[in-house]
């Protein structure tokens, strides 16, 4: 009995894993920006409004290790981008746009409750390399 226990266990947890690296990524769902966006670290993620190019940020951004565009474009002033953690793969989703001489910024994970402070330490990553790059 407590192989059988043991058993459905693993399988579960290799099913748990599975669907967190498959799950697909809705753009409609993710693709998106709160109404405000302020300076903040949030339970689950982070905002940023900087003054910036999204051209500039876009450039370092896709030179993160697993990270891919999920939706827009710097033509079209907003890109939604995933990166997945290196063992794990859980996504984060960060969105970027441009308004005016302003970047709004907003990362957030998709599963938990907490990212403990890993999308803030991203974010602020990519912007203190931006700041360097001026």
């Amino acid at each position: 009995m407590a192989r059988i226990a043991a058993l459905f266990v693993l399988v579960l947890a290799v099913a748990l894993l599975a669907f967190i690296r498959l799950a697909p990524s809705d753009p409609l769902r993710w693709h998106q920006m709160p109404d405000t966006i302020t300076n903040r670290d949030l339970e689950g993620g982070a905002m940023r409004r900087v003054a910036g190019d999204l051209a500039a940020l876009d450039a370092i951004i896709r030179t993160t290790p697993r990270t891919r565009v999920l939706a827009g474009s710097v033509a079209d002033g907003m890109v939604t981008y995933v990166t997945r953690s290196r063992i794990m793969g859980f996504p984060d989703y960060t969105t970027v746009r441009q308004v005016d001489e302003m970047l709004e910024i907003y990362g957030r994970l998709r599963f938990g409750r907490s990212d403990l402070g890993v999308n803030a330490a991203r974010i602020d990553g990519w912007l203190g390399r931006l700041a360097e790059a001026r």
